[in-house]
């Protein structure tokens, strides 16, 4: 557990270990105090789920929903896509600690149920052919990027940079202006530039100059 001066986060780390061990081990609890992005994480319970420790900072998903101000008129998110660090497929549910109408917060929730799946396969393997399984995978693809964990603000926008070059099958050193300028309102948008030393590491895997990115920052505004 890492120190926040936020009496109301205090109690929530309590609650956070309380829950972890309530609910078992293939429920990770993880609180998150947003006075620093790059550290946000404050206290975690059952944290080999995945694979995070204090001072880990926001994910991508968390950074969206800054971006976004969901939380203005929500309480929480539910039933969300997560991927670990060794690659484990989590639900993900995240509730929004507020102090009035300020964000203070987040006290996440993720779900491994890989175990039950498991068992769950092989009971459905008796009466139906592997076929099946993968039918049903190709008619249900996943639509949203899923939230990755990680213990690095480095990864988080390693990570962001990555999936938009995938998105367009290109390569950093192929790279047109517009379509850096492109990859960088996608990473605006996403809150990436929400975590400190963000430019930087963006400019780098884009080889690109910070000049370069400020201007397409300041292009969005």
């Amino acid at each position: 557990m890492e120190y926040s001066d936020n009496e109301l986060l205090r109690q929530y780390a309590r609650l956070t270990e309380f829950l972890g061990r309530a609910l078992g081990p293939d429920y990770e609890v993880a609180l998150h105090d947003l006075t620093d992005t790059n550290r946000s994480l404050i206290a975690i319970a059952n944290g080999h789920i995945s694979g995070r420790k204090p001072g880990a900072p926001l994910t991508n998903r968390a950074l969206s929903i800054l971006k976004d101000r969901s939380y203005e008129h929500s309480d929480y998110s539910v039933h969300d896509y997560g991927l670990s660090i060794n690659g484990k497929e989590l639900r993900s549910n995240t509730m929004f600690i507020k102090n009035g109408d300020k964000l203070v917060g987040m006290l996440c929730i993720n779900f491994d149920d890989s175990r039950y799946r498991a068992v769950s396969a092989e009971i459905l393997g008796l009466c139906h052919p592997d076929a099946f399984f993968s039918s049903v995978a190709a008619e249900h693809p996943r639509e949203a990027p899923p939230e990755l964990f990680t213990n690095s603000p480095e990864d988080v926008v390693s990570d962001a940079v990555s999936r938009e070059l995938q998105r367009r099958a290109v390569t950093p050193d192929r790279l047109t202006s517009d379509e850096r300028q492109e990859i960088v309102a996608a990473l605006d948008s996403g809150g990436i530039f929400l975590i400190k030393g963000a430019v930087k590491d963006v400019s780098e895997r884009l080889r690109c100059s910070q000049a370069s990115i400020y201007r397409y920052l300041s292009k969005r505004k």
